[in-house]
């Protein structure tokens, strides 16, 4: 979503200046080009240096320190701006924006933007809830401004309080779904993706499961891919260990019984179901309510079989575009052939577990995409984040045809 954008960054004097060099760092990483703009107060912090050689750009402090003959520099980055960020947003720079008021370089350059502003207020709590900056902000919110909720937590004067500066893969996060919400033509707005993630756990008792290697990291890449999109994105995952990304409703499970009627309650108003989850086969016959104790040499555990989600939902589907997931460890073509059949998908994804670079618990995945009537299509070694982009463009392909 970022890939491309031209992000201006305007810094502004509080504690947390410090905070946005990696802030920049970020948006550089996810593929924006970014100019730093800095209050004389944001310097006394931290230098225009640090940020100049983390953007390779020069950094614009002085409104009349004019390095171009041909442009006038506050003008030329409001115009050259996809966006602007103001991070940290301090009570007195609230106030400029929200009355026009153009005394510096920042304020000049902000007032003269018409691409989108993104505002991270970070301050004392008590200067966030004094009734003028209450006003200011609900100005610029009037404006079409996109002002961030700061987080509670510890701040620079030494108590717990509101107005603390979020982390900042947050607000990467919340730029990038303000950016979305902004796009009127993605493929899937306005569409709705379930996503199944992460491996069930099947009770035996209290301290006991049976489960798999499933680290759920596919299914979110897949939501996050799905997401960018535009999609109203659905995951019911039965992964506790990632975070959830921002923009994606979350519902967590954890047996296959809560993940087929979490499903099932989802299914009819989805247009894409990706069954990405590892599923549990079977589950034990009871689950006892103690733990057992250890007596004897051996014990036996009967299981029974858990229902077939994808089968089941192959069997219902109506308007739905329906992909699973095979994860084997050998004859991977033939059991997703017959997987593809068998359960009346429109595609699986299969790859080989047994690989170093695929499958669970793994940041990459290399797997072979299967379709009725279609040659596979191969997707080579690549972060799981790059092959779920990859996965959701082949079926829109197909869901367009």
């Amino acid at each position: 979503m970022l890939k491309g954008k031209k992000i201006a960054v305007y810094v502004t004097g509080g504690i947390a200046v410090y905070k946005v060099s990696d802030l920049v760092r970020r948006l550089i990483k996810a593929g924006a080009t970014v100019k730093v703009a800095m209050t004389k107060s944001a310097t006394e912090f931290v230098t225009p240096l640090t940020f100049q050689i983390l953007s390779k750009h020069h950094v614009y402090t002085d409104t009349f320190d004019e390095r171009e003959g041909d442009k006038v520099s506050h003008i030329h980055l409001a115009d050259w701006s996809d966006l602007a960020v103001v991070a940290p947003a301090t009570a007195n720079s609230l106030a400029k924006m929200a009355n026009g008021l153009a005394d510096d370089f920042v304020s000049t350059a902000l007032l003269a933007t018409t691409a989108p502003v993104f505002i991270v207020p970070a301050m004392n709590q008590h200067m966030l809830e004094n009734p003028a900056t209450v006003r200011n902000i609900q100005t610029l919110e009037d404006d079409g401004r996109f002002v961030m909720e700061p987080d509670t937590g510890f701040l620079a004067e030494g108590y717990t309080g509101k107005g603390r500066f979020p982390e900042t893969e947050k607000i990467v996060e919340t730029i990038q779904e303000f950016l979305l919400n902004k796009e009127p033509n993605l493929p899937l707005k306005n569409k709705k993706v379930v996503i199944t993630a992460g491996g069930t756990k099947e009770r035996i008792d209290p301290v006991r499961y049976i489960t798999n290697d499933s680290s759920g990291k596919m299914g979110y890449s897949l939501a996050i891919a799905a997401r960018n999109l535009g999609a109203d994105v659905c995951l019911i995952s039965a992964s506790k260990t990632l975070q959830t990304p921002y923009g994606v409703s979350l519902i967590p499970v954890e047996t296959a019984q809560q993940m087929h009627h979490a499903v099932d309650v989802e299914f009819d108003t989805a247009s894409i179901v990706i069954m990405s989850a590892a599923v549990s086969d079977y589950r034990p016959e009871q689950v006892l309510n103690e733990k057992i104790k250890k007596n004897e040499q051996e014990m036996i555990l009967k299981l029974v079989k858990n229902k077939d989600i994808l089968a089941t939902l192959g069997s219902q589907k109506k308007h739905q575009f329906l992909i699973g997931f095979a994860a084997e460890t050998t004859n991977v073509e033939e059991y997703a052939k017959g997987k593809l059949v068998k359960k009346k998908a429109d595609m699986i994804v299969a790859n080989d577990v047994s690989k170093p670079h695929a499958g669970f618990n793994k940041d990459t995945n290399e797997v072979t995409i299967f379709m009725v009537d279609e040659e596979p299509v191969e997707l080579s070694v690549n972060s799981k984040q790059a092959i779920a982009e990859e996965i959701l463009a082949i079926a829109l392909t197909k869901m367009t045809k």
